[in-house]
């Protein structure tokens, strides 16, 4: 008789209709990016909710999102004014303190309205810790979802260890020490948290960032977005100075001046504090007419993009934080099943695989070389999209990391008992079935 193997869709079905989590309570505050706009909080909120939690949500506003407080999809989302994105040290120092303020105050109305039992602060920045020590006060605990490694990022934007860089340390450090349980979005992360942070092993869980196989589809292309030409190359991401973008359009320089390749349109989709540094980089290297910057842009849009490009970039420079961190871009151009081209780092690797090629450590030339290959090879694209979505399916969509994000809060509320590297085993004991 054949064994039926369930799908990963149908385990986390099953496990959430079982509702472990209900009657708990729980506040997600995110400073960076607005929800449900961050994808990663919003897959964790609305699954929460559908474990039975009740979910608040904290975050600052953004464009298309801004009533201060709306009901979606069983998530109470608290929003609040931020200043703009900031850049330089005295611009951060302000967009944080403004932040603090307002995630304490709307923190306080939360509780007085739905209530909560545990934070989840999702970083950048690290000092959404100095929250949940108010509300230590009032036995509130305290989960960290590690998104970056802050102190990496700082030396990846500014190139230098000063005194903000210690600082940033210091407060990776306190924040750790606050947190009940640590949610990582790779083992990298994990292994920060354990050995940098000074977690237990077990109070750590690996969540990735996986998408939603539901929501990230192909759709039919556009293509208007070539500009007339015979291949489009597409990019999703932040503009900010880490990212790469600059390279990037060094590449494209290279492609067309060069390599003497008029037949390939860029679109970049994306917002940030770069935004607008990099549409003029793309004018003074004369290729501006063939790279589109769209800005932040909906769902709608950059799916219609991922599936009307032949191959998809992701062009993070090699260093400390590129090559730890895990890019969720990476993985929705897999989901869509494009083929990418990237520099050679280690959770990128990880996660593509053989769905991608990579280039050599921030070399514009030969990541140029590199996607004038792939568009001249259809086969290839084909067999590496191809790949991509498979890993996708069977490995890090979002379905494979729901009983993860559900083991961990199982743990931050005493609910099981710690097992090894991270995972729980439940208990059968009346006080843990009573949430004491």
């Amino acid at each position: 008789m054949l064994e039926v193997v369930k799908k990963p869709a149908d385990v986390a079905a099953k496990l959430l209709a079982s509702q472990p989590l209900s009657g708990r309570r729980i506040l997600i505050i995110v400073e960076n990016l607005p929800v449900p706009f961050d994808r990663r909080v919003w897959q964790e909120a609305t699954t929460l909710v559908r474990a039975g939690a009740t979910v608040s949500v904290i975050c600052p506003f953004g464009k298309g999102y801004t009533e201060p407080y709306e009901f979606l999809d069983g998530v109470h989302i608290y929003r609040h004014a931020l200043p703009l994105d900031a850049r330089g040290a005295s611009g951060y120092i302000l967009e944080y303190s403004a932040a603090l303020f307002w995630q304490t105050v709307l923190a306080f109305r939360v509780n007085g309205k739905q209530g909560f039992d545990i934070i989840q602060g999702c970083n950048p920045p690290d000092t959404i810790f100095l929250v949940a020590w108010i509300f230590r006060l009032f036995g509130k605990s305290f989960v960290f979802d590690h998104h970056d490694i802050n102190p990496e990022l700082y030396e990846a934007k500014f190139g230098r260890r000063d005194f903000f860089w210690r600082m940033l340390l210091w407060a990776e450090k306190l924040t750790f020490k606050t947190a009940r349980i640590s949610i990582a979005t790779n083992e990298s992360y994990r292994k920060i948290a354990i050995e940098r942070g000074g977690m237990k092993p077990e109070n750590v869980f690996v969540v990735r960032s996986g998408p939603d196989l539901r929501r990230v589809k192909e759709v039919a292309p556009n293509p208007e977005l070539r500009k007339g030409r015979d291949f489009l190359v597409g990019y999703v991401g932040v503009m900010g100075a880490q990212e790469g973008i600059d390279l990037l359009l060094d590449s494209v320089k290279y492609i067309v001046n060069e390599l003497k390749r008029t037949d390939i349109q860029f679109c970049l989709v994306g917002g940030g504090p770069e935004l607008e540094p990099l549409k003029q980089m793309a004018k003074d290297l004369g290729v501006d007419d063939y790279v589109t910057f769209t800005g932040r842009a909906p769902d709608a849009v950059l799916f219609e993009v991922l599936s009307t490009s032949d191959v998809c970039v992701n062009p993070d420079r090699v260093n400390e934080m590129n090559d730890k961190s895990t890019m969720n871009k990476i993985l929705e151009y897999m989901a869509i099943g494009r083929p990418i081209v990237q520099f050679d780092v280690t959770e990128g690797r990880f996660s593509a695989g053989e769905a991608s090629v990579y280039a050599l450590a921030n070399d514009s030339r030969d990541f140029g070389d590199k996607i004038v290959d792939l568009l001249d090879d259809p086969e290839t694209r084909k067999r590496m999209g191809a790949i991509g979505r498979e890993r996708v399916e069977q490995n890090l969509s979002w379905d494979h990391e729901v009983p993860k994000l559900i083991a961990a809060y199982q743990r931050a509320f005493g609910l099981v008992s710690p097992g090894v590297g991270g995972q729980v085993q439940q208990r059968s004991d009346t006080k843990a079935r009573e949430g004491a």
